[in-house]
């Protein structure tokens, strides 16, 4: 309760007489509270004994609005002499008149509701704690769409003194088995931390927002404090990891999308490269095993991952977020960025094809110029150490630049493959992301110079493909873009696994 006592130099309302020396409280606060510290009422513009009766309905009356969504607060005066100034606040704050009750209302952004919804789906858990009435807060829930099947339909209000009566294993339970609709009321701001804690030895991840001084003890014991930057305190911000610049709890939810789709750029990103990188190791491990010339040499490796990879990676890196992307559950805390799956995908799966098709390159050229694998492994000293004819150089040079197209001409075809790891890419569109289209320009437009200008050629020892040899080129994207969406069939077939989930909690 807040109380103001006010001197005998103001006028004051009626009934309430005016004389000399007189002092008058004015006290509001929580209407049960209030009410508690009253004995009379006033009703009709007369001071009145409070009854039982008048205190039900009052009480009746503040259950009602709260019920409505609306914050109450109770009023009370209390008229003296110059006796009251002496008093401690305890004993000012007695044998007041209740004067009646003020409903506010605050309604919550129409885009909050929405913002709820879509953190059920993405997994994630949404708790409610305020200071506000119990009623008022279980109306408000209702309203921003707090409850959703699994709450039964009704949201789950503790007060602040029911949790002061609960053990931490009792906390626990409740928090483990109430994960929607969970809303905790009239709260202290030990309470608040005691809340935090406890979601976190349950080993979630927890974000809280809040603008108060109060608030600063959560923001700063959660694992992500995110403080109000318009109504927000300094102590608020100081204390928080985020500042919401515009107060607004749906932009908490965006930023959680953009927060993914950033993840999930950077794994697209890694596949790619990674991919291309077994491509440019496969024809060493052929040299070592079949004992043939490599099929690329180190400068047409950096004109790879220096040159042709580095716009359409980057491209990969400006993807917007998948749709559905909030319809998957937060990955595992263990989870890390560079994981087997992903290092199987471009590896084993993605970088092998390239490599064999890199291979296949390599030997067909060979084998137009009448040279089989015994052949080649009969060349394969004197050209490593630059003695062969120049004939059979020149041969070498164009089965190496063959090699050189056709990892570039699959990384065509990797690039759209890794813009989703399970969505298929006729469902995300070629024509969505029109960087990848500008990086595949700048990637041929590179490569063509690198094969066909006769200073490039010198460089990187290159030599000009035939016209057939290009249009074999032509093959080798879809066949890793059909490779891998026969992946990513069998991917989507089979059953996702639902990790942990991080709950933002909302101070109200």
């Amino acid at each position: 309760m807040m109380t103001v006592l006010l001197g005998s130099s103001l006028e004051f309302a009626q009934p309430l007489q005016k004389t000399e020396n007189t002092s008058q409280i004015f006290t509001k606060g929580a209407p049960i509270e209030v009410l508690q510290h009253s004995r009379f009422i006033l009703r009709d513009g007369q001071q009145q004994e409070l009854t039982a009766v008048q205190r039900a309905e009052v009480e009746a009356a503040n259950d009602q609005l709260a019920s409505l969504g609306y914050r109450v607060l109770g009023v009370a005066t209390r008229q003296g002499g110059t006796e009251l100034r002496e008093l401690e606040n305890a004993a000012l704050e007695q044998d007041l008149i209740f004067i009646g009750l003020v409903a506010m209302i605050d309604p919550p952004r129409p885009e909050v509701a929405d913002a709820i919804a879509l953190c059920h789906l993405a997994g994630i858990q949404v708790t409610m704690i305020t200071g506000d009435y119990g009623l008022t807060a279980a109306a408000i829930a209702e309203k921003i769409g707090l409850i959703n099947d699994a709450s039964n339909s009704k949201p789950r209000v503790i007060t602040g003194e029911k949790l002061g009566h609960l053990s931490d294993a009792q906390l626990r339970q409740i928090l483990h088995k109430h994960q929607h609709g969970l809303v905790f009321a009239r709260v202290m701001p030990e309470q608040k931390l005691r809340l935090v804690q406890a979601y976190k030895n349950l080993g979630h991840l927890v974000a809280v927002t809040g603008d108060g001084v109060n608030d600063a003890p959560a923001l700063r014991a959660a694992n992500i404090g995110i403080a109000m930057g318009k109504n927000g305190t300094d102590v608020a911000r100081e204390a928080a990891d985020i500042v919401l610049v515009d107060d607004n709890f749906a932009t908490i939810v965006t930023a959680i999308e953009q927060g993914r789709a950033v993840y999930q750029n950077i794994r697209k990103f890694i596949t790619y490269i990674l991919a291309s990188n077994m491509a440019e190791f496969l024809p060493f491990l052929a040299m070592v095993f079949l004992k043939v010339p490599p099929a690329l040499v180190i400068l047409q490796i950096l004109a790879i991952d220096l040159g042709t990879d580095m716009l359409p990676a980057l491209a990969l890196g400006a993807e917007r977020p998948e749709k559905g992307i909030m319809t998957q559950p937060p990955r595992k805390k263990s989870q890390t960025l560079l994981d087997i799956p992903l290092m199987l995908r471009a590896y084993c799966f993605l970088g092998l094809l390239e490599g064999l098709a890199g291979m296949t390159g390599f030997f067909l050229v060979w084998w137009a110029n009448g040279y089989g694998i015994s052949q080649l492994q009969a060349v394969s000293s004197s050209i490593l150490s630059q003695s062969a004819s120049a004939t059979t150089m020149a041969i070498y040079h164009q089965a190496t630049t063959a090699t050189l197209a056709v990892i570039v001409a699959c990384q065509d075809g990797n690039v759209f493959a890794c813009r989703s790891e399970r969505v298929s890419i006729f469902r995300l569109g070629f024509l969505t992301n029109r960087l990848i289209w500008l990086g595949i320009a700048v990637e041929w437009a590179l490569i063509l110079a690198i094969i066909y200008s006769p200073t490039l050629q010198e460089i990187f020892a290159t030599a000009a493909l035939q016209p057939s040899q290009l249009l074999l080129l032509l093959i080798c994207p879809p066949l890793i873009l059909i490779a891998d969406e026969l992946r990513k069939r069998i991917v989507r077939q089979t059953p996702k696994v639902v990790f942990e989930d991080s709950i933002p909690i909302r101070f109200s």
